[in-house]
């Protein structure tokens, strides 16, 4: 027992040496890309999670058969103190690699919010910070949110990147224009319970999302960045107005809307369509990239394959996400790889093309917003500003 006690506290007192030593380091914000070696994160907590009351782009989101229908309000404690805990051990196991985290500052979720158009009678949750929060070289962009439940959760980041510009010089903190969400922005015949799945592929083929083009609307996890290049989906969460804003903002990158047609839900990118290093993404098999959208990788010499299936058949209780989550995996560097501790199939699969792979738990935790690439946003990766798509 005394040998046990002795071997927790020596392990808690290496994690608060290698944060103490990290947080003296300078801060450094610039990331370019989703592999190079990651040196300072944002991992978000599960603290006061709703599940928000209903609106109009999330009640097209969940599915007709999902046990979300009808349920909204603060999620139940002992599923979020098992949720907090997966990500403190997360983040644990990122700090004994030699990698800085922060945490956000939540705020009380359980409350109604409104502005001059609108009311929404709870907020979400600020576990996944990518999808607020957009890095593209030394600068962090707050996304837009199409939710409106979600309007406000920029607000649990502020303190950090606060503390990111007062540290560093070079730092650039931008928002993206608030977007007044009224009824314009979405279509209400997305709502009936009576749209069936095929119905519902057909209009993902066609690009007929819930969210309309009455102002620009983007996620950031929506977004991928390959260097000089930012490949954003158009879906859900992210409509063409929304990619047009991001192509006049980043006037140095080339921003380039895709699709997957095979996604009857399309929201965020990253249980889709993975880069895992220089040269090689996994997609879902369910929702390939078009062929003339495959041209800008294949004529540049990357590799794009299928993903391994997931392990589980359903999702987790009260989880808008699917089982894709299984290849919602967060690169280390571009050796190495973090996946979810279940998912034996998705790790097989990255083992053999060469990755060391870190097996972390965090299915509980997916129902607060993801996986591990949803519950971070990188802050610094070491590397430069490279072309990895010369041939346009």
């Amino acid at each position: 027992m005394l040998k046990t006690l002795l071997s927790f506290l020596l392990a808690q007192n290496i994690i608060l040496s290698n944060n103490k030593f990290m947080s003296e380091k300078k801060t450094i914000v610039n990331s370019w890309n989703e592999w190079d070696p990651l040196k300072h994160v944002i991992v978000g907590k599960a603290d006061g999670t709703c599940i928000p009351a209903p609106e109009p782009a999330l009640d097209a989101k969940v599915p007709e058969d999902s046990d979300m229908r009808g349920q909204f309000g603060p999620r139940m404690k002992d599923t979020v103190d098992k949720a907090n805990q997966l990500l403190d051990d997360f983040s644990n196991m990122l700090i004994k690699r030699g990698i800085k985290v922060d945490r956000p500052d939540p705020i009380d979720f359980n409350k109604k919010t409104s502005t001059p158009d609108w009311e929404a009678d709870t907020m979400f949750g600020c576990m996944p910070p990518r999808d607020v929060l957009l890095t593209v070289g030394s600068e962090i962009l707050e996304a837009t949110m199409s939710y409106r439940c979600r309007w406000f959760e920029y607000l649990c980041y502020r303190p950090l990147l606060k503390k990111y510009y007062d540290e560093d010089p070079n730092m650039r903190h931008e928002a993206a224009p608030k977007p007044r969400l009224t009824d314009a922005d979405y279509r209400k015949d997305y709502l009936s319970d009576k749209i069936g799945i095929q119905k519902r592929l057909e209009w993902t083929e066609d690009k007929f999302f819930v969210t309309t083009e009455e102002e620009p609307l983007f996620d950031a996890a929506d977004v991928l960045r390959f260097g000089k290049d930012l490949v954003v989906q158009h879906g859900f969460t992210t409509n063409l107005k929304g990619i047009d804003w991001l192509k006049r903002h980043y006037k140095d990158h080339r921003v380039h809307a895709v699709n997957f047609p095979g996604d009857p839900y399309p929201i965020h990118i990253d249980a889709t369509f993975t880069p895992i290093k220089e040269g090689l993404i996994i997609n879902n098999p369910q929702r390939r990239l078009p062929k003339e959208q495959r041209k800008l990788f294949e004529n540049n010499g990357w590799e794009i394959i299928d993903s391994a299936q997931p392990a589980h058949n359903e999702p987790p209780p009260l989880c808008y996400s699917s089982t894709w989550l299984s290849m919602n995996v967060l690169v280390l560097d571009p050796k190495t790889v973090c996946v979810e501790k279940s998912e034996v199939y998705q790790a097989e699969q990255l083992d053999k093309l060469g990755m060391e792979v870190i097996p972390v738990e965090m299915r509980d935790a997916y129902a607060f917003g993801g996986g591990l690439h949803c519950c971070t946003a990188d802050v610094y990766r070491e590397g430069e500003l490279k072309d990895y798509f010369p041939k346009q």
